[in-house]
């Protein structure tokens, strides 16, 4: 009985990481410029030529480009992609 409950266990701890790890780790202040970051989830929606896009995660609005993402120098945490947009 207590293999069988240590299996379980063992298999639970497992599908946790991965599933956790799928995601990656994301730092608020994970960009070359020092200045932090927000970020949120759209939803998917179907455009009206019925298209489908895919929900996603992007950074809260404001007044900067120099925390975006897709700016050069920073990093999406999701996709491992680098920025390759002028901040400028």
């Amino acid at each position: 009985m207590k293999k069988i409950i240590l299996a379980a266990l063992l298999v639970s701890v497992g599908t946790a990481h991965a599933h956790t790890s799928s995601y990656g780790y994301h730092s608020s202040g994970s960009n070359l410029y020092g200045s932090s970051s927000g970020e949120h989830y759209v939803n998917g929606y179907t455009r009206s030529n019925g298209t489908y896009v895919q929900g996603h995660y992007q950074t809260n609005p404001n007044d900067t480009k120099l925390d975006n993402w897709s700016t050069q120098g920073n990093q999406n945490p999701y996709t491992g992609q680098w920025g390759t947009k002028s901040p400028y």
